[in-house]
């Protein structure tokens, strides 16, 4: 699955966490996420990057996927709790910089 936002691809090899257990394992276990690599989890407002082992882009996005906010965690931390927050996009660390809050992203391939 793709993620776009404005016709620029943001990330192309994006896999979907839609149930419990799969957003509660997120990335735990990679050693690390390559550029072009992304992980959408579904119906989630907060995460956390504990127990892994590099540094993540996060997005927050509404329902409709319009960006309300990016940050860049480190390993061992919590991420912002954002008004709104429906999906998180959780990419390679410094890959999420071309995106800009209020925009609306596209899922292609979902």
């Amino acid at each position: 699955m793709k993620v776009m936002q404005n016709g620029a691809v943001i990330a192309d090899r994006v896999s979907i966490a839609d149930g419990f257990l799969k957003r509660l394992k997120g990335l735990m276990g990679k050693k690390t996420l390559r550029k072009g690599e992304g992980l959408l989890l579904e119906n989630c407002s907060c995460i956390h990057t504990c127990f892994m082992r590099f540094a993540i882009d996060v997005v927050y996005f509404s329902k409709e996927y319009k960006v309300l906010y990016v940050e860049t965690l480190p390993p061992w931390r919590v991420g912002r709790i954002v008004k709104g927050t429906k999906n998180i996009l959780e990419l390679p660390a410094h890959s999420a910089a071309g995106l800009a809050v209020g925009e609306a992203c596209t899922i292609e391939g979902a």
